[in-house]
């Protein structure tokens, strides 16, 4: 690979401070299926993640990871994205999962989409979008 390759995004790693709990708000809620889980470190540090599969090929994936001797982040340092075809079903998921609805659904009729905005089991943003039918 030259040095003028450019990079291509592959993978999001959320930091959680209960590894379990959030790998059932995500298979629950997103339909994530679980890859494979690795015990690692870094920097000294020991973490758990698991990585879950692509949801479509060559598509980039989600890693969950919890350091096992560290505290989670705060919430509010990231927010994920998901596009779901039922906004409403979604949001519905989440709820159920212990999270919780943060912001009303909207429609946006010049981008076509409907967005809301809602929290994981831990209380990380999650910005759902449902793109309207022409």
């Amino acid at each position: 690979m030259s040095s003028t390759a450019k990079s291509t995004f592959n993978f999001t790693k959320l930091v959680v401070g209960d590894l379990e709990k959030s790998h059932a708000f995500y298979t629950e809620v997103c339909g994530l299926e679980e890859h494979v889980r690795i015990n690692s470190s870094l920097k000294g540090e020991p973490f758990v993640e698991i990585m879950y599969k692509a949801q479509y090929p060559g598509g980039p994936t989600f890693v969950l990871l919890q350091y096992l001797n560290l505290p989670a982040p705060a919430p509010g340092e990231i927010i994920l994205g998901f596009i779901t075809p039922d906004i409403n079903a979604f949001i519905a998921r989440a709820e159920k999962a212990g999270g919780k609805l943060l912001q009303a659904i909207k429609t946006n009729e010049e981008h076509r989409v409907k967005v809301g905005f809602v929290s994981d089991a831990e209380g990380r943003v999650i910005e759902v979008v449902e793109q309207l039918q022409k």
